[in-house]
Order: structure tokens, then C-alpha cells, then sequence
């Protein structure tokens, strides 16, 4: 009754559960639930108000509820700058701020992703649950590829090979990811002479390459500008560019030729000394060294002349050395030679003519703009073209004459009347100054009447420098090779960069970049490049790196050059087995040249320097070796018996110029192979025997087979049995199987010759191998008639079998129950099986039987002996007791 009613109540208190999880929300039950996770995904760039995901719809939320669900964000800051949410619906949507990807997450790749994190929590208390939101912003095509400059400028000789290639460092950085990114780069112009080629590198980055496709001349062409072009892979794709600028560096292929071969001038008499009468210039299309041109007169011009025309060898300025007298000459003629280096000199002819001064010229008055003191004007080659540098007002003049003004001299200059203004003269410049071009120029102004009176005014313009080159290398590829383990501090080379700036703008220091290994060490004045310590080529055979050459000027300018190191190997690792010494087993008998084993060996070095040949240094005349894989070969069949155990020892050798070498032992050891049938070593012979006395007790040791087996293991273990006899009755002698000892076990009732045929066999697998011998017994008292036994022994009488067989008696313990009876395990198993199957049927019917038995008894138990007892109780048990006490 109390277990009824504990039932009852217990049935209740789980209905009420039951009920309450029914009427109770979902939410409710998840008070205290691990927080759950939504991911929503959307693409970067999106407008405001753009709808990401209903999070009460997703989390399945009964919105029937009372009070109703409120749904907050966490990280307010996030709430106002991408993402807005509805307090009672909890849908999310876009904020005022655009999502950028590259903004949100510069460093992931595109198999990381781009997740926007925020932590939603759903009120009111009692459906408190915390839901974490992850946003997977999506990348598009929102970004041009772009060059880390507006401007590349590359430096390529002019005698480079066609199909020269030249890489261009500067690649354009794409941050949109996968396809989006950098996919290709093409010139606007090739001008017919380059072509663009792209390269990708292990990391996936993308490298454009400038080929040469045409033959280049400086001196025709000295640079090519054009836009280099990068496209990424959106549809439509977007570019990004930057103005390529290629520098076509100069080779000494041109001689110098003068700009003007032929030149008159005309002199006042009364000019003075130091006057600048002409200025010769030679132009020689080659830069730096192989543009260098001295001026010289040739060996025509009179000594006298030439004292009083001084010839400048470096300008080719020619000025009056000393007053002129111009009653005795009245003109003279100047042959002046440009000389080259390697060049013909090219020549040019000066004719001065003598003029008498009858009338003053006319004055010629400057004023400066540019700075200037005693006469040298100084321009920034940084001015513009166009820049003005003087005024010039020529003045005592007569007004029925006109006066020609003109300006003489090589340079960007021109000479040009102001405005309207009458006799006003303004000079500039035509373009923009170069100091590496030119760093000074000599000008003349010549004011010339219709009275050919001539007036020359001397000006002299300096450039000044400015830091607008950059140190170029004379290699941007430098590579170097050196031998492995070389002494520290070793030099590789040294490095150089010139920049055609002046003073400290033109110094160049070197610096080793970043990623150079700290092995490695620079000289930042000279460029001597030195590695510090030795260097192992099985340890890393190339490194790479780069130097940068950077000037002293302001702002400072710099270049790269890439270094290769490639490190060449040298023998210095001997060949390694890789164990320190081998043990081969191999079978007896084993065919000639049949593999052994194999040596593994191995040397780091490369090359014949790692090349290894294997040689046997003893028993070459027995094995033999395969240097190719390292197989160590018999050249015959090898006998266990004649040697069961050979130690060899093997050579490997490089292939280095010395040898280096390593030795290891091999053994090689033979198993055994059952080929050997045994030996009886006693008997000596069939025909000897051994005298056995009448009354020899059963159970004494007579006689003893002794027999020996060159194999080993169980190929040697030896079993003894009797096969056959001739005389005495079945069973006299028993020979025991291990020791070969005969007994005799029956009394030996007649006197003569008894014999056994006692079979010795072995254990081998897979089949045993045996021998017989003849034992022989002479019972009587003693010997003595031997000729009479002997003729016994060689009398030719059948051999009876043993009554009971040699194979019955030696089961246990005699190897040749195996080959007479091959299947006695199995025959056992299923005679096993037969009696138990039997015996299983003969208890499953005693068991029936005395079951009935049981039944039948027991009625007649309650029946008949109760009756039995009534009739005659007392004479029954005395007649029991009685058989008791009898037995």
C-alpha cells in the first residue's frame, strides 16, 4: 500500500514538470546555456540601413511573451559606427559608417577571413542570454592597385643584348585579396623597343620585367618615358599606374665633332688684353669620361700666334693674350684640334680679322637679376626654363646708326628684346639647367653699328647644384662566388655607386638592407663587402640580399643593389654509412650473386665531391659489390659447414679531388640449411659387434649408436630408433631416442649373433635427413671363435621387422611418427570429436531414462513399500542388516 501511494506522488511531481516545460518559453529554459553564436555575412562598402540578419528569428525566440524580448549591443562604439540592431526585434542593419575590409582587418588573408565581433544580450532578466555575433565581411573589388611612387626610374646600358632583362622593383600593392588583387602589368608605350614580362615568386607576388626587344643608342634616344600599367582581376578591373622613366646609360661609341667648323671674327685694334675673342665648342654625344675633350692647336699655328691667342684647353674659350699690332697683320687664321679619348681629333679653322678703330662703340650697361658678383652669374639648376638673368641697355648711341645685338656662346640661353622697349635687351634661359650636364657656361654679347664698330660684353653663368640624383649602381645584380670553408673577415668584393651630385650630395655610404644575414659585413665609405665568418655550403648553399647606396644629401636620395653569394662546395665531408657497422644473415647455400644486403652511405658535398664508390678491402676473391645501390654480392654458393662467419671490411670513397674515405665492417653470417645427413661415429661399422654374457640382466645398457651432424640448431639434433632385427624375440632390446643407448629388456634364452637396424635421424626442416647402422650382438660366455662370427656377420639373412612396430614404440619420442602418420593431429581431433559426440548422446539418454525411473519409483515409494513394511517390516531390516555385517 506505501509503495502504491509513493508511486502516485512520485507520477505527479513529473506530470507538473512535464506541464511546466510546455507552458514555460525556450528561451527561459536557456538562462543559464552556453551562449550561442550566429554568423551573418556581408559584403564590405554596403549603405546604411542595409539588413544583416533577424538574430531573434534565427535563435527561434516565441515573441508572444510577456514582458516582450529586448535585444542590446554591448560595444556601443561598434553599435555607432557600423552596425545598428532593433531593441525589439533584434534585426541587425548597416550604420551611418561603411564597412571597409582593408580598414577592419589589414593583416588577414583571404583563407583567415575578416570577422566584426559583437556581443548581443537578450533582456529582460528572466530570458537573459548572451549571443555571440560573428559578421564575415566579404571582400570587393573597392581598391586600385597602387606603385609605392609616382615615378620609376630604371638605368639600362645601351649596348644591352636584345631580350635583356631588367626587373622592375617597384611592383604595385593591390590590398583587395584573391582575384581582386594585382593580376597583371602592361606599358602605355613600348616605344617599339621594350616589352613587359611578369614573373610570379613562391609567395604568389608578382614581379613586372622590362625585356629589350630592339637595339638601344643614348645617343639617339637618352631616355623614354611612359606609364607602366598594373590591372587587377575585378570585372571591370581596376588600374593603377605610375610614369616609368628609362635612363639609357652611355658606352663609348662616338668621337667628339665640332659644333662649327668654320669661324670668323673681327677685333678692334684698340681691343685689351684678356679679351674673349672666340669660343670653340665640340660636342661628343658620350657622358662622363667618354664625353671628356681637350682643345689643342694644331701644329700649322706659328708659335707667335699662339702666344698671342691664348687657346683654354678645357673650354676652348680663345682670349687676346697681349695688345694687338694691326699695321703688320692685318688678320690671322687659328686651326684648332677636339680631342677624344680613342678619336681621331676633329678640326676646326678661327680667321681673326684686324680692324681699325675709327669711332668709340657704343656702351653696353647690364643689370643683374640673378645673383651675381665680378661678372659670374649663379643659377639653381632647379629654375625653370624661361628664367630671367639680366638687362642689358646699350647706350652713346648715334642715332643715324643701328646697332645689332646678339648673343654668342653654347647654352640654353637667348638674348631677346623687352617688350617694346627700344635698345632693352633681356637675357634667360630656354630650358632647365643640368649641373651633371654642364656646370658653366661663358656667354658673349655682341653689340655691333653699321659702322662695323663691335662691342663684346663677357658673361659667365655657374649651376649650382642641387641633390636631384640618386646613386646608381654600376651593377643592380651582383653576384659572387666563393669556396666554403673560407678563413673570417674573407673579402667578396666591393661595391659601387656613383652619383653625379657635388660635394656632400654626391657622397655615396652603403648600407647592408634588412634582411641580410649578420654574417655579412660592409664597409659603408669604400663598398668593400666582407663575410665574417666561414661558411659551410651543406648548411645553406645562396644567400641573397641587398645593399643600399644612399647620398648626403638633402633630401637624401638612395638606390639597391642585389647581392647573390652563391657558397661552392669543397670536399670536406668523408663518405657516412649509416650504421656504424652491418650484420647480414644469409642461408647456406645461398645462390652466387644473389644480393646480401645493401650499404647505405651517404656524403653532403655536391658534385664528384659526392659521388661515393664502394670497395671490398679483404675477400674480394669470395664477394663482390655493386657500388650503384651499395649490394654486397657472393660470387659463389657460400657452406655454412666449410665457414659459418665472414668479417669484411668496406671502403666508400668520394670522388674528390684528395679522395675522402670512411671503412665499416660487415659480417655476414650463415644459417644453417639441413644438408647434412648424420655420421655414426660407433659402430665403426656394420660388421663390427659387441659380446653380450647369457645372464645379462634385463634392464642393462649393452651397447651405445653414437652419431655426430655438422649442421646446427635443430637440423643437428639427433633421434635414435630400432627399425629392424634378426634374432631374439619381439621387443628384447629398446634403444632410447636422445642418447642412442640400447638396453636390454628381456632374458636372451639363445646363444649367437643378434642384429639391429638402428636408424639415426635429424630434426631439419623441411624434411629430416638420417642414416643406419648394422648393431650387432654375440651372447655367449666368450669369444672364441672370431672367423666363425665374422662369417655370421657377412652371411646375407633377411632382417625381421619388429613384432610391435619401431614406429609405435618411439610415438613420443622418435621423428618418424611424423612420416608415417603426417595427419595424426587431426585424426586425433576428429576421434576427440567422435567420443564426445557419443558420450554427449549416451548422457542425454541415461538422463531420460532416469528421469522415468525416478517417476516410476516414487509412485511405487508412496505405494507399495509403505504396504511391505505393514506385512513384514521387521524381518526386511534384519535381512539388511545381516547382508551389512556380512560384508
Amino acid at each position: 500500500m506505501f509503495r502504491s501511494r509513493y508511486s502516485s506522488k512520485r507520477d505527479s511531481i513529473w506530470g507538473f514538470y512535464i506541464l511546466m516545460l510546455y507552458t514555460t518559453p525556450l528561451s527561459c529554459l536557456a538562462n543559464f546555456s552556453q551562449a550561442k553564436e550566429l554568423i551573418y555575412k556581408i559584403k564590405e562598402g554596403l549603405p546604411k540601413g542595409t539588413f544583416i540578419g533577424a538574430i531573434g528569428v534565427d535563435l527561434r525566440l516565441d515573441f508572444t511573451v510577456e514582458p516582450p524580448f529586448l535585444f542590446s549591443l554591448t560595444q556601443k562604439k561598434v553599435s555607432e559606427q557600423y552596425v545598428n540592431i532593433n531593441n525589439t526585434t533584434g534585426e541587425l542593419y548597416t550604420s551611418a559608417a561603411e564597412i571597409d575590409r582593408e580598414t577592419l582587418c589589414p593583416y588577414s588573408s583571404e583563407e583567415q577571413g575578416c570577422f566584426l565581433s559583437l556581443d548581443v544580450f537578450v533582456l529582460p532578466q528572466q530570458y537573459f542570454q548572451l549571443v555571440k555575433v560573428k559578421l564575415l565581411i566579404e571582400d570587393v573589388n573597392d581598391n586600385r592597385p597602387k606603385f609605392p611612387t609616382d615615378e620609376i626610374c630604371m638605368s639600362i646600358p645601351e649596348n644591352t643584348p636584345i631580350n635583356g632583362r631588367f626587373a622592375v622593383e617597384l611592383s604595385a600593392f593591390d590590398p583587395d585579396l584573391g582575384i581582386y588583387g594585382v593580376q597583371t602589368y602592361w606599358l602605355v608605350n613600348d616605344f617599339g623597343v621594350f616589352t613587359l614580362d611578369v614573373e610570379e615568386n613562391d609567395g604568389g607576388e608578382l614581379t613586372p620585367f622590362l625585356i629589350v626587344t630592339d637595339f638601344l643608342d643614348r645617343e639617339t634616344q637618352a631616355e623614354y618615358v611612359t606609364d607602366i600599367i598594373a590591372e587587377d582581376g575585378g570585372t571591370p578591373p581596376l588600374l593603377g599606374a605610375a610614369t616609368l622613366k628609362i635612363a639609357i646609360t652611355d658606352v663609348n661609341d662616338n668621337c667628339p665633332k665640332f659644333t662649327e667648323s668654320q669661324i670668323n671674327v673681327t677685333l678692334q685694334g684698340n681691343t685689351s688684353k684678356g679679351a674673349q675673342l672666340a669660343r670653340l665648342h665640340a660636342f661628343d654625344p658620350d657622358l662622363g669620361a667618354n664625353a671628356q675633350i681637350s682643345y689643342a692647336y694644331s701644329e700649322r699655328v706659328p708659335k707667335n700666334t699662339r702666344s698671342l691667342f691664348h687657346l683654354d684647353k678645357i673650354t676652348g674659350g680663345i682670349k687676346l693674350a697681349r695688345k694687338l699690332d694691326f699695321v703688320t697683320t692685318t688678320f690671322y687664321k687659328l686651326t684648332v684640334l677636339a680631342n677624344g679619348p680613342g678619336c681621331i681629333p676633329a678640326v676646326a679653322t678661327v680667321t681673326v680679322y684686324i680692324i681699325k678703330v675709327v669711332t668709340g662703340p657704343p656702351a653696353v650697361i647690364p643689370r643683374y637679376i640673378a645673383p651675381e658678383k665680378d661678372g659670374v652669374v649663379t643659377l639653381k639648376e632647379s629654375e625653370p626654363a624661361f628664367s630671367p638673368i639680366a638687362f642689358f641697355t646699350i647706350k652713346n648711341m648715334d642715332k643715324s646708326q643701328k646697332v645689332d645685338c646678339y648673343l654668342e656662346g653654347f647654352g640654353p640661353f637667348r638674348l631677346v628684346p623687352y617688350q617694346q622697349l627700344e635698345n632693352e635687351y633681356l637675357l634667360e634661359t630656354t630650358e632647365t639647367l643640368d649641373y651633371e650636364r654642364t656646370q658653366e657656361y661663358e656667354l658673349i654679347l655682341v653689340a655691333n653699328n653699321t659702322q662695323d664698330l663691335i662691342i663684346k660684353t663677357f658673361l659667365k653663368v655657374q649651376v649650382l647644384d642641387e641633390n636631384d640624383n640618386a646613386p646608381v649602381f654600376q651593377q643592380s645584380l651582383v653576384e659572387i662566388s666563393i669556396e666554403e670553408n673560407n678563413s673570417p673577415n674573407t673579402f667578396l668584393t666591393q661595391l659601387q655607386a656613383s652619383d653625379p651630385d657635388s660635394e656632400s650630395r654626391g657622397e655615396v655610404i652603403y648600407i647592408l638592407g634588412g634582411d641580410t644575414p649578420g654574417i655579412f659585413v660592409v664597409d659603408r665609405l669604400t663598398g668593400v663587402l666582407t663575410v665574417a665568418t666561414s661558411l659551410d655550403r651543406e648548411e645553406k648553399e645562396k644567400y641573397r640580399f641587398i645593399v643600399r647606396a644612399v647620398d648626403q644629401g638633402t633630401p637624401r636620395r638612395e638606390s639597391i643593389a642585389t647581392v647573390v653569394v652563391t657558397v661552392l662546395d669543397r670536399n670536406d665531408n668523408s663518405p657516412c654509412f649509416i650504421n656504424k657497422d652491418f650484420t647480414f644473415f644469409v642461408p647456406e647455400n645461398f645462390p652466387g650473386y644473389g644480393e646480401i644486403g645493401v650499404l647505405s652511405v651517404t656524403d653532403p658535398d655536391a658534385g664528384k665531391n659526392g659521388w661515393v664508390a664502394l670497395s671490398i678491402l679483404n675477400g674480394s676473391d669470395i664477394f663482390m659489390i655493386d657500388t650503384g645501390r651499395g649490394a654486397l654480392r657472393a660470387k659463389t654458393s657460400l657452406d655454412r659447414e666449410q665457414q659459418g662467419t665472414y668479417q669484411l671490411w668496406i671502403e666508400a670513397a668520394d670522388g674528390g679531388m684528395p679522395a675522402l674515405s670512411s671503412v665499416t665492417m660487415v659480417t655476414v653470417l650463415l644459417l644453417d640449411v639441413n644438408d647434412n645427413p648424420p655420421v655414426v661415429l660407433f659402430p665403426q661399422s656394420n660388421q663390427s659387434y659387441m659380446l653380450v654374457l647369457p645372464n645379462t640382466t634385463p634392464g642393462t645398457s649393452i651397447a651405445e649408436v653414437y652419431a655426430v651432424d655438422k649442421d646446427t640448431g635443430m637440423n643437428a639434433v639427433i633421434a635414435y630408433s630400432i627399425i629392424k632385427r634378426k634374432g631374439g624375440e619381439p621387443g628384447s632390446f629398446a634403444i632410447d631416442p636422445e642418447t642412442g643407448n640400447i638396453t636390454l629388456k628381456r632374458e636372451l634364452s639363445n646363444r649367437g649373433l643378434y642384429s639391429l637396424l638402428v636408424k639415426v635421424s635429424d630434426h631439419g626442416q623441411p624434411e629430416p635427413l638420417y642414416s643406419t647402422v648394422m648393431v650387432n650382438f654375440f651372447v655367449n660366455e666368450t669369444v672364441s671363435n672370431e672367423s666363425y662370427i665374422q662369417s655370421l656377420l657377412t652371411r646375407d639373412v633377411d632382417i625381421e621387422v619388429e613384432e610391435k612396430p619401431w614406429y609405435i614404440s618411439q610415438m613420443t619420442d622418435g621423428p618418424e611418427r611424423y612420416e608415417l602418420f603426417p595427419c595424426r593431429p587431426i585424426l586425433i581431433s576428429l576421434s576427440v570429436a567422435c567420443l564426445g559426440l557419443f558420450s554427449l548422446v549416451l548422457i542425454l539418454i541415461s538422463y531420460i531414462c532416469c528421469k522415468r525411473f525416478k517417476k516410476i519409483r516414487k509412485k511405487r515409494s508412496e505405494v507399495e513399500v509403505p504396504l511391505k513394511l505393514k506385512n513384514g517390516s521387521t524381518n526386511f531390516l534384519n535381512r539388511k542388516l545381516r547382508q551389512m555385517s556380512n560384508i
